[in-house]
């Protein structure tokens, strides 16, 4: 959108609008306050860390909430008080959007079209550029539950335009989509703005998406830290970030370290160095690293989202905490300390699904303490392999071995007790309470009495889980979930972490607090395995595999992946141009991943 536009009617209208919860920490304020308005074919982003009020306030706006006091105006109309006559002028696209994965792509558009009464006649002439706009034209007739996760999320999309509406609320559309996808999702989004003038208020984690939007709203505890044009909160960045590299220390080292010192608003590993953001004009760098490299560098918009955070709600990540501090008592040498022991061996991996080949002669390893990377657009083969390697699945053919021990010839629990296994999907019990899961987990890995119970408080004292103990796990916020859920996975001590897409929907802040601890297990000697749609995070893996249906389309070190896609056009690639890259070139345009 253009910047110098002239003023647009608000088709939305938020005033003083405050949302309390009751939860077992207390009664919660999950909005605080909250006022703001999103111009007409505008789209406005509502950016924050889990836990912000982003679902909640989307949810009011929708009419499946309620607000204890304050009020919202959308095209004229109450949703506290006329939600039936608004659900005809709104399409709402939540979380985990309600496909009906028995159903084919044709017969959920046909669900979505009778909900909103759209009648049989003019649904052919909606569709037609619904389909082709999602390129779901060619698969009407699949099933939902056999789409790859962007098809699915680009079938929720249309849903949602199914009845043509003015207003359009997103909440995290392309959470868990890969980076080609989530391109293709944004530019058919952006066509129904320029198109149709709808207008679109969009949460999302991704601040290059943000970046994007014409307007952002910053949540943080339910208040409203900032608001207005991105290139204007970037603004406010410049000439307080920095590329530093100590060379006595790796990134992984350095960024912790640089993290807490004070005058640091953010640091974040980056291209062989540590990204910082600082509240003065150069990095408060203490004596110890006086010969490190520092280079200002462009701020970008996830800068200016931390700085702002930092500066309205105090410094926002947490220290990494040492591993010792959680009875880590299997260190082995790792690549940190010069280690080369190869703890994942794979060899011509091959899995086949009737006809369908998911993986197909797939090779590499994984050394000691290595933090290993495995990308692909959706429906690569990548939860496939890591469920071969948890022994969940068994391979069709080809070698597989765990810490020297051949996954085919070993007893699956002898296998599962070196691994630690967060699924993409959160594998927690939602009923139970973050202290049963943990009780349930480790009962589950053996432990009991006194071992147990002081292993538990291990557990939430390093992850920070004390003082939502006795609260739900499906209630938790993301971040925190994903917290417990990696919690669980390293009761036991596992040697190797197998770790599918663990910071999908996370905020920055999350990602950030995350990626900390798996740098600190790392050089404990603790192989990573992860899979991410996320390239920034992919820059914290040692190596990084891209996978493309079922087959390794390129292996080695970040650097080296980036330098694939250099041209004259791009000289300093990033890591998701080269993604992009390798992953057009492996297949013909117009073929959903």
């Amino acid at each position: 959108m253009a910047a110098d536009s002239p003023p647009r009617t608000a088709v939305l209208s938020v005033r003083n609008i405050v949302r309390t919860f009751r939860s077992p920490r207390g009664i919660i304020r999950a909005l605080d306050d909250v006022s703001f308005d999103v111009a007409e074919g505008t789209i406005t982003g509502l950016i924050g860390p889990d836990g912000a009020g982003k679902t909640t306030l989307l949810r009011i706006l929708a009419g499946i909430l309620g607000a204890d006091s304050g009020r919202a105006t959308i095209l004229g109309f109450d949703p506290a008080t006329e939600a039936p006559a608004l659900q005809r002028h709104l399409g709402y696209m939540p979380q985990k959007f309600g496909l009906y994965e028995d159903l084919t792509v044709g017969e959920n558009l046909d669900l979505h079209a009778d909900l909103h009464g759209v009648p049989p006649e003019r649904r052919a002439e909606l569709y037609a550029p619904l389909l082709s706009m999602t390129a779901l034209g060619p698969f009407r007739t699949r099933l939902a539950g056999k789409l790859s996760g962007g098809m699915k999320q680009k079938l929720g999309v249309a849903c949602s335009l199914v009845h043509a509406p003015p207003l359009l609320l997103l909440d995290e559309p392309t959470v868990g989509v890969d980076p080609v996808s989530r391109r293709e999702l944004w530019e058919i989004l952006a066509r129904q703005v320029r198109e149709n003038r709808t207008t679109l208020l969009v949460s999302t984690a991704y601040m290059d998406e943000a970046s994007r939007f014409d307007r952002v709203v910053i949540l943080h505890a339910g208040k409203v830290l900032g608001e207005g044009r991105p290139e204007d909160l970037v603004s406010e960045a410049r000439g307080h970030v920095f590329h530093v590299a100590y060379p006595s220390w790796s990134p992984r080292k350095l960024e912790p370290f640089l993290a807490k010192v004070p005058g640091i608003l953010d640091a974040v590993g980056e291209d062989g160095g540590v990204r910082v953001v600082v509240e003065g004009s150069a990095p408060p760098l203490p004596a110890e690293i006086s010969t490190t490299r520092i280079e200002p560098v462009p701020p970008r918009f996830e800068d200016a989202f931390m700085q702002r955070l930092a500066r309205g709600a105090g410094k926002t990540s947490r220290t990494a905490p040492s591993p010792e501090n959680l009875g880590w008592q299997n260190k082995k040498p790792g690549l940190a300390d010069g280690g080369h022991e190869e703890a994942i061996i794979i060899r011509e991996l091959t899995r086949d699904f009737g006809s369908f080949r998911a993986v197909d002669h797939l090779t590499f390893s994984v050394g000691r303490g290595e933090i290993f990377g495995l990308l692909g657009a959706n429906g690569a083969g990548k939860t496939t392999t890591f469920r071969m390697l948890s022994g969940l699945l068994l391979p069709t053919s080809g070698e597989l071995r765990i810490d020297g021990k051949d996954v085919l010839g070993s007893r699956v629990a002898e296998i599962r007790g070196r691994l630690g296994y967060m699924s993409q999907k959160f594998s927690l019990y939602s009923q139970l309470t973050v202290h049963q899961n943990l009780v349930f987990f480790t009962s589950a890995y053996g432990m009991s009495g006194k071992r147990q119970r002081d292993r538990i408080a291990e557990i939430e004292a390093f992850f920070e889980l004390e003082a939502y103990r006795e609260e739900s796990a499906g209630l938790l916020p993301l971040g925190f979930r994903q917290r417990l859920a990696l919690a669980a996975s390293v009761a036991h001590e596992p040697s190797i972490l197998l770790l599918d897409e663990p910071t999908s929907g996370v905020d920055p802040v999350a990602r950030r607090e995350f990626w900390r601890t798996i740098s600190q297990l790392s050089l404990w000697g603790v192989s990573v395995l992860v899979t991410t749609h996320f390239m920034t995070e992919a820059e914290y893996c040692d190596r990084v595999a891209i996978m493309a249906q079922g087959q390794l389309l390129a292996l080695g070190s970040p650097a080296e992946i980036r330098a694939r896609a250099r041209t004259p056009e791009t000289p300093d690639p990033t890591l998701e141009d080269a993604f992009i890259r390798l992953l057009e070139q492996a297949q013909p345009p117009g073929v959903p991943a």
